[in-house]
């Protein structure tokens, strides 16, 4: 079997590329830390499951929501044998923080109540700017939160979308680039069209002074955050984190829905699914205007979210990437698994798997 391009990186991320192709069976990526509490000995398990977002609501008309979110400094497990000093926000019933923050959702012409705590224990002041507020700083004004304090606003959800929210305390992008980012989805007056799947999923940059792949306990880099050079891509926190037992899961047959944003702070991802087409896209997260149809790839900005849907049609293994390539070899891949019978009217290959690893899309 003929090598596969150095451009992939290691061996490991070989394999998970192989693997996200039915070539090979890719090993669990870690998250096997212990859980912990914030302040507890030992790194939490950071990263998000790509399936833990709230069940749609009810057709309703609008009403008050109070969203209540704490602000956590906390060791998160980075990657196989690495840890960094994670900032990220937390609903106040999650007994561990994750990155992304809540899925936060909402109705538009819903009246919004949000209250942010900052962790006693935190060593900075922090806030929250919602990109679906219309207001000051997007309530960043409002919540600049000392450690032990709560802080809060009330606004009105005008538009529906897919927004992001972050910390905007200056320096803005250390605070995103720690982890502290999230989405709110504001559902259109009748709610989305159902689908069977849905999933949460948020591209970030980590700057580390260690190169990438270094074990130990790695520490932030201000010099090339400032030049933007991270060493790491992460999807939901963490290096390789939405694959093995924790890639996302679905059946032949189902449609399902990724809400993608990009906490960042600074590059633009190229949104793709290897092996899928998008059937509908909602770009720059416009949930009013009619989805466009049959996308490859779509672009999305540091500070922006797109929802892609797609029904599946065939089992196996599709993987999550940044068409930006080369950052598939810092840790940024997910993984689609789906189960269910084959369709050869649709896609059959011609020899076995195992000699068609050369051709890694």
């Amino acid at each position: 079997m003929r090598s596969i391009p150095k451009l992939f990186g290691s061996a490991a991320t070989v394999a998970l590329l192989a693997g996200a192709l039915g070539m090979l069976n890719p090993a669990a990526a870690g998250n096997d830390a212990a859980h912990a509490h914030p302040g507890a000995a030992g790194p939490v398990d950071i990263s998000r499951s790509a399936m833990d977002l709230p069940a749609p609501p009810a057709k309703r008309a609008p009403q008050k929501v109070t969203v209540n979110l704490e602000t956590v400094e906390v060791d998160g497990k980075l990657a196989d044998g690495a840890t960094y000093h994670y900032w990220t926000f937390k609903s106040v019933d999650e007994q561990t923080p994750k990155v992304p923050g809540p899925f936060v959702r909402v109705r538009v012409g819903d009246t919004v109540e949000v209250k942010l705590k900052n962790h006693a224990d935190s060593a900075m002041n922090h806030n929250i700017d919602f990109h679906a507020v219309t207001g000051p700083g997007g309530g960043g004004v409002a919540t600049v939160a000392e450690p032990g304090q709560t802080k809060g606003f009330t606004f009105k959800a005008l538009n529906s979308g897919l927004y992001v929210y972050h910390c905007a305390v200056p320096l803005a992008a250390q605070h995103i680039s720690n982890g502290m980012y999230g989405l709110i989805l504001v559902e259109p007056e009748g709610g989305l069209p159902k689908v069977d799947r849905e999933f949460y999923v948020m591209q970030g940059e980590i700057y580390t002074e260690q190169a990438f792949g270094s074990a130990g306990e790695l520490t932030e880099s201000y010099e090339k955050l400032m030049a933007e050079q991270p060493e790491y891509y992460v999807f939901n926190g963490a290096a390789n984190a939405l694959t093995g037992a924790n890639a996302l899961k679905a059946k032949v047959g189902e449609t399902v829905r990724i809400y993608f944003g990009v906490g960042g702070p600074n590059k633009t991802s190229s949104f793709h699914v290897i092996g899928e087409i998008f059937d509908r896209l909602y770009q720059e997260g416009d949930l009013s205007s009619p989805p466009l149809k049959s996308v490859q790839t779509t672009m999305v900005p540091a500070g922006g979210a797109a929802a892609v849907e797609f029904k599946l049609e065939v089992p196996g293994n599709y993987m999550l990437v940044d068409h930006s390539l080369s950052r598939a070899a810092r840790g940024l891949i997910g993984m689609l698994a789906v189960d269910g019978p084959a369709n050869p009217e649709v896609y059959r290959a011609h020899q076995p798997p195992a000699q068609t690893a050369e051709n890694v899309h």
